[in-house]
């Protein structure tokens, strides 16, 4: 393989690895940051008890802010002699009897038990929560990380909750609870008995690139190669995962490894320069604000920068403004246009019939009669539509209230809608004119009497 399909090939898989298994590089949220390290801090060091939660949306970057308090701790000897990490996931521990069951393996209690069998789910709650409450303020410290926190909610009677925080609450073994949500309504699914518990501690994340600036260097940062030094560094900060002694967090041992490559420094000057240059250029930046006025989180930047890359070949080794500008346009795709180009030029034609009657009529309500008597104006002047029955036109009228292109009112005349035969059944148009007039110029092949139509004075 020639030198420079080398390089090539392993940039691209240097950065994709990066885009996709860095799991403990947070940028921003340094005050948030900082709460989570001193409170698990003074749980390890100092024997306090605490619980927390932490909030925000999807792809925000909470179980990333975690990891990376996690990898700070881990260089610290004391944290890593001194503390349990117990990780629970809503999706998987389904109940508290499973939850249960995986908290007895991370904590190495199992010869604990002495071969032990419980009968019940109490038995083996007890025998937990004696094993917790055994302990003293020299014990080794206990931090549960539960994710997906208001699953657990849902678990009958929130046992597992309660006593999780009963214990952080009381003067025995040290805790720390921490649970990862995106419902901002979540203290409101806790029980009564349960919220008196919790010390009410909350951390609120939201994506942080306040400006369009920012956006575009932090799409710099993670499409540019590191330095050597750069690299050796993030290494020996991954190296320390190794510390971490659950099995439950995958993270630790599936993170990407920097210290696997180098570049010399003149490729990663000559991508670097490609990448600023690119970065620089006007159809770049509409492409990056198109993606920003979409959704300002990192996590869809690096979706998108994923993408991207793996569109790297040998014939193209660069990446590009007009690359960049045709992949953001799929990301920009409206489901209702892709379903009004692919209907039929009858049902295209009814939908353009309902758009004049609700452009006329500001939007009221329609049944098939009135809808079949517009479209019939248009047929009787139009070649492309004359001839066509009244029973196949009602059959595509069906088909766009399948689609939902149409929405049958709730309550409609005659006491419901049950009582009201099909053709007088009012109906909505769920869609907007702009979405219309796009699906009317990317329709491949529509007769031209029809575009003109759509366009034209009203009938």
């Amino acid at each position: 393989m020639p030198e420079a399909e080398q390089d090539l090939a392993k940039t691209r898989r240097f950065l994709k690895e990066r885009l996709q298994r860095d799991y403990t590089t947070l940028r921003g949220y340094a005050e948030e940051r900082s709460n989570v390290r001193q409170l698990l801090q003074r749980t390890a060091e100092m024997g306090e008890s605490n619980s927390l939660l932490l909030i925000g949306p999807r792809g925000s970057g909470k179980t990333t802010l975690i990891n990376a308090v996690l990898v700070d701790l881990l260089a610290n000897k004391s944290f890593v002699e001194n503390t349990l990490i117990v990780h629970l996931d809503g999706n998987l521990h389904t109940d508290d009897r499973v939850a249960l069951k995986s908290i007895t393996v991370q904590m190495q209690l199992e010869n604990a038990a002495n071969g032990r069998v419980f009968g019940s789910f109490a038995e083996n709650l007890a025998f937990l929560l004696q094993c917790l409450k055994a302990g003293g303020k020299q014990s080794k410290s206990v931090v549960f990380i539960l994710e997906e926190f208001d699953l657990f909610c849902a678990h009958h009677n929130q046992t597992l909750l309660y006593n999780l925080f009963d214990v952080s609450q009381s003067a025995q073994a040290p805790i720390c609870v921490l649970g990862v949500t995106c419902r901002l309504d979540v203290i409101e699914l806790l029980e009564k008995r349960v919220k008196s518990r919790f010390s009410h501690r909350q951390v609120f994340l939201f994506p942080s690139s306040e400006r369009f600036e920012e956006y575009v260097t932090l799409c710099r940062d993670l499409l540019s190669l590191p330095t050597g030094s750069s690299i050796q560094a993030a290494a020996e900060r991954v190296d320390g995962l190794q510390k971490i002694r659950s099995e439950a967090l995958c993270f630790a041992r599936n993170h990407f490894d920097p210290g696997e490559y180098s570049f010399s420094p003149r490729v990663r000057e000559s991508w670097n320069k490609q990448v600023a240059k690119v970065l620089a250029s006007q159809q770049a930046h509409r492409t990056l604000q198109s993606l920003y006025d979409f959704d300002i989180s990192e996590a869809f930047l690096k979706s998108f920068l994923f993408r991207l890359v793996a569109q790297l070949r040998p014939q193209s080794p660069h990446i590009t403004a007009e690359k960049m500008a045709a992949l953001g346009s799929q990301f920009e795709g409206d489901d209702k246009i892709e379903l009004l180009c692919g209907l039929s030029v009858l049902e295209l034609c009814l939908i353009i019939s309902i758009k004049h009657h609700s452009e006329i009529y500001d939007r009221d309500p329609f049944n098939f009669e009135i809808i079949f008597a517009r479209f019939s104006k248009f047929a009787k002047v139009s070649t492309t539509m004359q001839g066509v029955e009244r029973s196949i036109v009602l059959k595509a009228f069906e088909h766009l209230r399948i689609g939902e292109l149409i929405m049958p009112l709730s309550g409609g005349a005659g006491g419901g809608v049950g009582k009201v035969q099909k053709e007088f059944e009012m109906h909505k148009l769920a869609l907007t004119y702009g979405q219309i007039h796009q699906a009317v110029q990317r329709y491949q092949a529509l007769p031209t009497e029809v575009a003109q139509w759509a366009q034209s004075s009203l009938i």
